[in-house]
């Protein structure tokens, strides 16, 4: 027990460190009003209500093993075996780009949703987004992993209209292993949007063998159960489409092959939130 503690306790540390590094690089970026991203998915129906664009920005404090945008881990722009990754944006160029879609947003009740990587590594910049969307009644959508600061939160919170809030393992010591990095903080910073009324849907990708027990999705909905009202939950089936970038990247895929839960399989092990009177959705 003393070991694993410390190991928290080493990881917070770690934590900290990497929150300042992140906040130092955006504010050189940001000095300019720009942003590193790595792709923009437009007609995109699996990252919030209606038809979305879909803006995924470069770097990830996470290391999770299934990640399937593992090209969004890095801040920087990269070139790796011809491929350049990740394209510096300002904010006008940007909403030129989702403004091109908005009569599929006002057709469908769609809109943006920010994701990444993790796009609260550039929050001045996602504020400086989400604000022209309201100046635009654009409809708007974070999707982060929690694993940031504060500050982070609060600078975005006002014009937010949908966290899509990964959750992902309950057991700290797992989450460390499998992701990297301590859950203490994403706890945290789940607790604080719900404190301050924040719209929330809960996503939790369908690991087998990993995040997809009937521990840990029980743990999960027990944790949730004491939230009013309670939110919705979105299980994200497992799929190993990322799995060619690994080998394209040179990055180490340390998935171990696994069998893809069919709807029926997750269904069933979904049962535990349903019993908790949780709203639960399979995908997006």
């Amino acid at each position: 027990m003393k070991a694993q503690n410390q190991e928290l306790r080493t990881t917070k540390t770690r934590f900290d460190s990497a929150q300042r590094a992140y906040i130092q690089e955006i504010n050189l970026k940001q000095v300019n009003k720009s942003a590193t991203i790595f792709n923009i998915q437009r007609f995109s129906v699996h990252d919030g209500p209606g038809i979305r664009t879909t803006v995924f920005f470069k770097g990830c404090p996470l290391a999770c093993w299934w990640c399937h945008n593992p090209e969004g881990r890095s801040s920087e722009n990269e070139v790796i075996n011809g491929n350049t990754i990740g394209t510096i944006v300002t904010v006008d160029e940007l909403m030129q780009e989702i403004l091109a879609d908005r009569v599929f947003y006002e057709e469908s009740g769609g809109g943006v949703t920010f994701s990444g990587g993790e796009p609260l590594a550039q929050a001045s910049f996602v504020k400086a987004m989400l604000m022209k969307c309201k100046e635009n009644n654009i409809h708007t959508a974070v999707d982060t992993s929690g694993y940031v600061s504060k500050a982070s939160l609060r600078q975005v919170l006002p014009f937010t209209d949908l966290f899509l809030f990964d959750l992902k393992i309950l057991d700290p010591v797992k989450h460390l292993k499998y992701t990297d990095v301590s859950n203490t903080e994403i706890l945290d910073n789940l607790e604080y949007l719900f404190a301050n009324n924040a719209t929330v849907r809960i996503r939790i990708p369908v690991i087998p063998g990993i995040t997809f027990t009937a521990e840990n999705l029980d743990q999960i909905a027990a944790y949730l159960r004491k939230f009013e009202p309670h939110p919705e939950v979105n299980l994200l089936p497992f799929h190993r489409i990322g799995e060619s970038k690994y080998n394209r990247y040179n990055i180490k895929y340390k998935m171990p092959v696994q069998k893809e839960p069919n709807h029926e399989e997750i269904l069933k092990m979904s049962s535990g939130f349903r019993r908790e009177g949780i709203p639960v959705k399979i995908g997006g």
